[in-house]
């Protein structure tokens, strides 16, 4: 039987090779944290290498994922569908072995990471995801959620403040099956960090409510299982386990320095580290005892079958429950929520109500939220504006997970890290608010859902200088377009209650990306629409009202600035010309649809358009040309009452006329 040490070199001899092949990398981290990963990996994991999704396997999250061929090398050696040619490819094109984790590459990555202390925040959310399902599925005798959430840090997740924000909410949360590994290793990229990182972690943790287990050595075995162990014993708090590594280890020339951080070591330094280590074995050479001890598919199929039997009994005492579990799990909406959505809809064109579209979101969560027992949803301290409290809203408490919303705090980017972790872990569909100028806060959260295609739902209200008397540090000009500009995400600006209504369903049936929902703070009137009109809301950009025959002129817009434009039509329209009024909330989803639909929308022979939006106005010209005009902003805004600033600003239904004129002319 090979010792511990040795299981660890398999780690530390794949990271340096596939570093080397790659002539770039990461192989300090995986090096220094592999003693620990085989612990945690051997001892104490639960998870099945040959059926990654079992949905009740323990998650593992690399936050400092620069030491990406740490995890890469777990999958590998563990028994996952990740070869050693996998491993040799490390860092090319198309390769399941990326820079960096990335999600759905490789099987086995439970998230994407790379941008520092988003992975801690992933695995928050994972945490209360678990909490949440447990307590609305689990009964007497019936635990069927019961997994741990695991993740690893190092220096640089710790002084990223999204680390505070996320590690200070799991400890009032009560996450305590959330166990952390701080990789305390004194290095980062610029050198040892004691000249501009000296936190006492330790202290910091505690006052979090974290359970902390202090130095303890990062290559002991046996000072790492009885870490684990206690950190297990503790289910009140979520537990930090601070290990003191080295950095390279084994490395006889570089290890507990900052050059192999995210550096090769070099092939003369391998040939050493070999040696030092002990390791006899080729480049990528495993011995097969080694991947004998290592392999986990036959335990992991065997923790998954006693599960299965657990499940079968639960499914016996509450065939409701283990139906309605099934569907979460898989990510399937109630079969009767499209039909029921749909009559919502209908109901707001009928009633045709005059109210902020942040009040028109409200009431859509109160139609959908009752269909949907997954929404679990929050605000960053702002649900008395963003109007995200639904009348079936309850809170996660510590003592009471059993709940629907979070209570985030002045915490946007860690809650929009969290509910990317809360969509990875399954079972829920999350949405979380802010006001649209903070998302500035959280933005690389949002591009993380993006990238990995997650249905998280931003709602963000107070949408532009119409919020007012807040001033320009309220008022979102660029926001807009960068959400609009970003890969997967869809982004809606609707202009009454029946848009929102339709952006709230359609955001909560995609499957393929988060959603941004754009809302107001002043009230707007519903526009008069047929059923065809209705049913194209969902296409992004419509026709709201037309003319006969072949228009002269389109105006577009969004949101607040659709009520103006109809405003300009009416008098154009009197003045003889003939006007397209198209409402596009949601550019994402237009540009989406196909040729024959953007034309009959925006036809080509009409050229002589303008757009309307009270954002960042050089976003519009990819749909109004060099020859139309954009009315929108070029500047910050101003503190003033939004009935001041419109006009101030140039939106007024004058100044619409005399652009359309000039144009026309």
């Amino acid at each position: 039987m090979s010792s511990r040490r040795e299981l660890a070199n398999a780690i530390r001899a794949l990271s340096m090779d596939a570093v080397q092949k790659a002539k770039s990398g990461h192989p300090g981290a995986p090096m220094g944290m592999a003693d620990i990963a085989e612990v945690l990996w051997r001892d104490y994991l639960n998870h099945n290498p040959a059926n990654p999704e079992w949905a009740d396997r323990d998650r593992f999250v690399l936050s400092n994922g620069h030491g990406s061929m740490l995890l890469y090398s777990l999958l590998h050696l563990s028994g996952y569908d990740l070869s050693i040619e996998d491993i040799k490819n490390f860092r090319q094109l198309h390769s399941k072995t990326a820079g960096h984790p990335e999600y759905g590459y490789a099987p086995g990555i439970e998230t994407t990471t790379g941008p520092l202390g988003q992975g801690i925040a992933n695995a928050v959310g994972m945490a209360v995801a678990e909490k949440t399902l447990a307590a609305q599925f689990n009964r007497e005798g019936h635990d069927i959620v019961d997994h741990n959430t695991y993740v690893f840090l190092g220096d640089g997740c710790m002084m990223e403040g999204i680390s505070h924000e996320v590690s200070s909410l799991a400890g009032t949360l009560e996450l305590g099956k959330l166990v952390a590994f701080y990789d305390d290793n004194g290095i980062s990229i610029d050198g040892e960090v004691e000249g501009w990182f000296t936190d006492d972690t330790v202290k910091r943790f505690e006052s979090y409510n974290w359970h902390v287990v202090p130095n303890v050595d990062g290559h002991d075995p046996e000072a790492i299982r009885a870490a684990i162990e206690a950190a297990r014993a503790e289910t009140t708090k979520p537990t930090l386990i601070c290990c003191k590594t080295i950095i390279g280890f084994g490395s006889p020339n570089k290890e507990g320095k900052g050059d192999c951080h995210g550096a090769p070591l070099g092939d003369e330094e391998i040939k050493l580290t070999r040696e030092r280590l002990g390791w006899k074995h080729g480049s990528f050479e495993i011995p097969q005892d080694i991947y004998a001890e290592w392999n986990a598919k036959e335990a992991g199929t065997a923790k998954e079958t006693a599960w299965n039997e657990k499940f079968a009994a639960y499914q016996a005492a509450y065939p409701e429950l283990a139906a309605e579990y099934v569907r979460r799990q898989k990510g399937e909406l109630p079969a009767d929520f499209s039909t029921k959505a749909d009559e919502y809809i209908k109901t707001c064109q009928v009633e045709g109500e005059k109210i902020a579209s942040r009040k028109a979101s409200q009431n859509s969560l109160n139609a959908y939220g009752p269909l949907l027992p997954e929404l679990l949803g929050g605000s960053a301290d702002l649900a008395g504006s963003n109007l995200t409290l639904w009348s079936g809203s309850k809170g996660v408490k510590p003592a009471d997970a059993d709940g629907n919303y979070v209570f985030y705090g002045v915490r946007e980017f860690g809650m929009t890290a969290m509910m990317n972790g809360i969509a990875l872990h399954g079972g829920f569909v999350p949405y979380g608010a802010t006001f649209l100028v903070f998302m500035e806060y959280a933005c690389n959260a949002v591009r993380m859902a993006a990238l990995m295609k997650q249905r998280a739902i931003q709602v963000y209200t107070h949408d532009s200088i119409g919020l007012g008397e807040d001033g320009p540090t309220h008022q979102p000009v660029e926001q807009i377009a960068s959400l609009r500009l970003t890969p997967n995400v869809n982004a809606w600006r609707p202009c009454d209650t029946v848009e929102s209504a339709v952006a709230w369903k359609h955001s909560i049936e995609r499957q393929d990306g988060p959603s941004a929902l754009i809302f107001s703070r002043q009230g707007l009137p519903c526009m008069h629409r047929e059923d065809q009109q209705v049913a194209d809301i969902a296409r992004g950009g419509y026709v709201l009202k037309d003319c006969e025959g072949t228009a002269d002129l389109i105006l577009i817009a969004t949101g607040s600035e659709v009520e103006l434009a109809m405003k300009a039509e009416a008098t154009l329209t009197e003045q003889g010309h003939k006007v397209r009024v198209v409402s596009m909330p949601s550019t994402d989803v237009f540009d989406a649809q196909d040729a024959e639909y953007k034309q009959s929308v925006l036809p080509l022979e009409v050229p002589a358009r303008i757009a309307i939006e009270a954002a960042a106005a050089d976003f519009w010209y990819k749909y109004v040309g060099l020859d139309g005009r954009v009315i929108g902003m070029t500047t910050f805004g101003e503190s003033a009452p939004a009935g001041d600033l419109f006009p101030y600003f140039g939106f007024t239904v004058e100044n619409i006329v005399a652009a359309a004129e000039e144009i026309l002319d």
